[in-house]
């Protein structure tokens, strides 16, 4: 049975950034806004790996994370219990992502700041509607 289906895609365009969160392998936790929650297919998701940061530091040390997706259409809050698979630096979904991370920053004012370093793709382990 899939894992995302139709309900979930509108939270995947990236409208509203989303929030994800790792734990080191110590128990510290950390969270922080993302740019993008990317739809790979139904069982997988693509992050977008835009800094050397905590949260990669922790993924390194604990591959589970949970992302908290927004629907825009309706505000229905999802979150998604992830385990990070591999990272991607190239290939149609890097570009595809790096367009698109473009764009926002484009939008921000920060076009040239935001650089996509790898798409880092999770399989989603499971996905529970919060609001």
């Amino acid at each position: 049975m899939p894992m995302i289906t139709e309900q979930h895609l509108p939270a995947l365009q990236g409208l509203i950034p989303a929030c994800v969160t790792t734990c080191s392998a110590a128990g510290e936790p950390n969270t922080t806004v993302i740019s993008q929650v990317w739809y790979v297919d139904e069982d997988h998701v693509a992050l977008s790996h835009q800094f050397f940061n905590k949260t990669r530091r922790n993924i390194a040390e604990n591959p589970h994370a949970v992302v908290m997706i927004l629907s825009p259409e309706n505000g229905a809050t999802f979150d998604l219990s992830i385990t990070y698979a591999r990272t991607e630096t190239e290939g149609p979904l890097f570009d595809e992502m790096d367009m698109k991370l473009e764009a926002i920053a484009s939008m921000t004012g920060m076009s040239g700041i935001f650089k996509l370093l790898g798409a880092d793709i999770y399989k989603v382990d499971s996905i529970e509607q919060i609001v």
